[in-house]
């Protein structure tokens, strides 16, 4: 990642003097609209982020580490944040978090806005990411660790699971029950890429022994075991011989339990119901949930000792990939 870019970079790109540069910046009342747009365009288009930290403490970094993720409205990043702050709290580091809902422009703002303020590491759910996200990323010296996913190309260092795996292995388990007649109950399957990647592996891996999805409902609102209840109700009024619905979370599996349940289905003699996640709230369920463990709080964790790695003097500025393995549990319900 480079270092050494400057409000002289911008400038110099923008055709204007530092200072103009800087009181454009700064959104100064005597700096043209066309001028402050040369300069804010000329920033986002090598990736510059201003430091608002001023005078003698600008060269230094402060002790927070930004924490950018979709949503704290799931259980599955609030583990994530309590893995980060497990590692975090020995030290003089502390953990701020600032929330996308999945959306992109603004993951860009929110992660512009963290760097400002110089924190001593950056912490960003997945790898996708907007062009512009891309290069402030890739132009900040402050250590990055990318996580929850690895199939892709990390900009950093990168902690998580393999989405695409996960999904595999969940077709191999389901059908190695017997199962072929399956329907797919997913959502916000445009914005969550590790909701997709799971997607894709699930249907390749049915597909590895020649079996075909029957049905699949994706929704873009967040996952309620109320929305599982009514769109397992609907699939099944579609398809009377379904014998298996993989959920792309254990919340709109649970949904699709209680759903059985009332309409007295039998689980898994007539119904096998899978999820994913291994939410430690499944467990009140009448049956063991088919799941696979998405290691929340250890990625949280392992991110962090990288981000404390990064900075400790003696230890190189160098990126990791960490790939934990997830196991299939295949519980009682399929």
């Amino acid at each position: 990642m480079n270092s050494n870019l400057t409000l002289k970079d911008v400038a110099l790109l923008a055709g204007v003097s530092e200072m103009t540069a800087s009181r454009a910046m700064r959104n100064a009342n005597d700096v043209s609209i066309t001028t402050r747009k040369k300069v804010m365009d000329a920033a986002a288009s090598i990736g510059y982020v201003p430091n608002r930290i001023a005078g003698s403490l600008a060269s230094k970094k402060v002790n927070l580490v930004g924490v950018v993720i979709p949503s704290v409205k799931s259980y599955v990043f609030s583990e994530v944040l309590d893995g980060i702050s497990a590692s975090l709290n020995p030290s003089k580091l502390r953990p701020v978090f600032g929330l996308t809902d999945y959306d992109l422009d603004t993951e860009a703002d929110v992660i512009r806005e963290m760097l400002e303020w110089r924190p001593s590491g950056l912490i960003v759910a997945g790898l996708e990411h907007s062009e512009i996200a891309k290069k402030i990323l890739k132009n900040t010296n402050t250590p990055l660790v990318e996580i929850m996913d690895t199939d892709g190309d990390p900009i950093d260092s990168c902690v998580g699971v393999s989405h695409y795996s996960a999904g595999y292995n969940m077709a191999l388990a389901i059908m190695e029950k017997g199962h072929t007649k399956i329907g797919f109950l997913g959502t916000k399957m445009t914005s969550d890429f590790r909701a997709s990647k799971r997607f894709n592996g699930f249907v390749d891996g049915l597909q590895s022994k020649g079996i075909k999805l029957i049905d699949q409902e994706n929704y873009s609102s967040g996952s309620t075991v109320e929305k599982g209840k009514d769109s397992t109700q609907r699939m099944l009024k579609r398809n009377h011989n379904l014998d298996c619905i993989y959920c792309s979370t254990d919340v709109i599996a649970m949904g699709a339990v209680m759903h059985c349940l009332e309409a007295k289905i039998s689980i898994p003699n007539e119904l096998a119901i899978a999820g994913f996640n291994k939410l430690s709230m499944a467990s009140g369920l009448p049956i063991k949930l088919a799941t696979t463990d998405s290691l929340r709080f250890e990625i949280g964790k392992l991110a962090a000792n990288l981000i404390l790695e990064r900075n400790d003097q003696k230890i190189t500025n160098t990126a990791k990939t960490i790939e934990l393995e997830t196991i299939v549990d295949i519980g009682t319900s399929i």
